[in-house]
This record gives structure tokens, sequence and C-alpha cells, in this order.
């Protein structure tokens, strides 16, 4: 007879007792057991039979303060499967499916699981990608930020940020000058090329510049727009035309 098997027959023992003598009280101060353990006993045994009377930890498997189980599920699915950052992992949750959650809390769900380091050599993956083929007016739009210095009349330097895109079937180019270089001025300038292209855009490649990182990528697919990976060096990939004049601008 093991442990439970032990702990079962004396918690039967007093049950059978306080049965028979149809006095609780006088039970409980016999076997020296509090009142409220022995109703515990009692409903547990009317619920689950001798199972109910093993002994369980004390503590519950789920802490009350824990992150949701599905979230959790959720983080450690873009981690293993496109083995995204954890600020991604935030901005990917809040954006997509309303989840404001910290990156102290991710970076604590990815060291609980192992996997708040990924393999060297690891990239990441794109998310929600589509491709095109045909090579029509909207099809690719090469996007870049040119780095100006303006020099003052005392000597003075300046610096400024110009965004341009470059349809690549029409040559037609837009362009818009910043005073920062940032996410939120790259997706601004998504907003002014749409308005001046005269035609849907399908594609927007871009370098792997910090102003064209997730939030950025994630804002042009909201828009219907592919922005494939380019952080390798494929054939297609071309930025020096930036330097090169073209044939229509729209600004």
């Amino acid at each position: 007879m093991n442990t439970d098997q032990r702990e079962i027959q004396r918690k039967l023992r007093i049950l059978r007792y306080a049965d028979e003598t149809g006095h609780v009280s006088k039970t409980c101060c016999y076997f020296g057991i509090g009142r409220t353990s022995f109703y515990r006993w009692r409903q547990s045994y009317v619920k689950y039979g001798e199972d109910g009377l093993i002994n369980r930890p004390p503590i519950p498997k789920w802490h009350a303060n824990r992150t949701p189980i599905e979230i959790e599920e959720k983080v450690l699915h873009l981690r293993r499967e496109y083995h995204l950052g954890t600020m991604r992992i935030v901005w990917y949750l809040e954006r997509y499916h309303g989840i404001k959650i910290s990156d102290a809390t991710v970076s604590r769900m990815l060291k609980r699981h192992g996997v708040n380091r990924l393999p060297r050599g690891t990239r990441m993956r794109k998310i929600h990608t589509k491709r095109y083929n045909k090579q029509v007016p909207g099809h690719h739009i090469q996007m870049d930020v040119k780095f100006l210095t303006f020099i003052g009349k005392q000597g003075e330097k300046t610096r400024r940020f110009q965004y341009t895109a470059i349809d690549d079937a029409t040559r037609i180019r837009a362009f818009k000058v910043y005073a920062k270089h940032t996410q939120a001025n790259a997706i601004d300038f998504v907003d002014h090329v749409i308005e001046k292209f005269p035609f849907r855009i399908k594609e927007i490649r871009t370098d792997n510049g910090h102003e064209f990182q997730a939030k950025f990528h994630w804002y042009v697919e909201d828009q219907g727009i592919d922005q494939p990976d380019l952080s390798g060096p494929v054939p297609m990939r071309d930025f020096g035309r930036f330097d090169r004049p073209v044939v229509t601008t729209a600004a």
C-alpha cells in the first residue's frame, strides 16, 4: 500500500466514523482535524469518489496573474515559425490581434520555453507574403532614402532625408524631404506615393534600412501592397537608379 492509498483509507475511516456517530464536531475532535478539512474531504468524495481523497498540490498549475495560455501560444508561434524578435512580437500582437503585452513579458515567455536565443545565422521569415510576376505599371516600385546635406551662409550643416520612389515600368518618380529618418516618415511617404501615382501599386521594394522594418512592412501590407525581402544580394536589387535621371516626376 503506497502513501496515496494509506491517505485514502485514513480519510474514509474518518468519514465513516462521522456517518456512524452522526456528529461532525466530535469526529473532528476525536481525529484531531479541522471541520473545514472534513467538509472539503466529504465534498470531494461525493463528487470524485476515492480519487477525490488524494492530496493535491496547494499551488494551482497556472498562476492567476500569468499571461493566458492562448497569448503565450501566439508568442511562441511567432518566435518558432517566423523568428521574430521580442519587440517585433509586441508590435505584431498589438497591430493584428489587439493584444498589448510588454517586451519584458515576451522575454520571460521565450526564456521559460528555451527559445530566447535562436541558432546563429537564423533569418527572420516574412509574414503575409504574396508574389506577383508581371512587369506592368505599379508592379515594382523601388523606394530608397538619400541623405542630403545643406550648407548655410555661416557654414553650418543641415541634414535632411529625401524619400524617393520610382516605378520600374514607367519611371515615374515621387519624392518627399523629411527632417528625420524614421519608420513613421517612411509610412507617411507610402501614403504620399499612393496619392501621387496614377496607378495601383502592387509591390514596393526597399533595402534593409531601419526605416523599412516591421512597422513599415505591416503598414504596406495593410494597404494591399507586397514588400518582398530584398535583404540579400539578389540580381533584381538595383537602388543605384535613384541617382539617374527620370522621365516624369509626380510630386
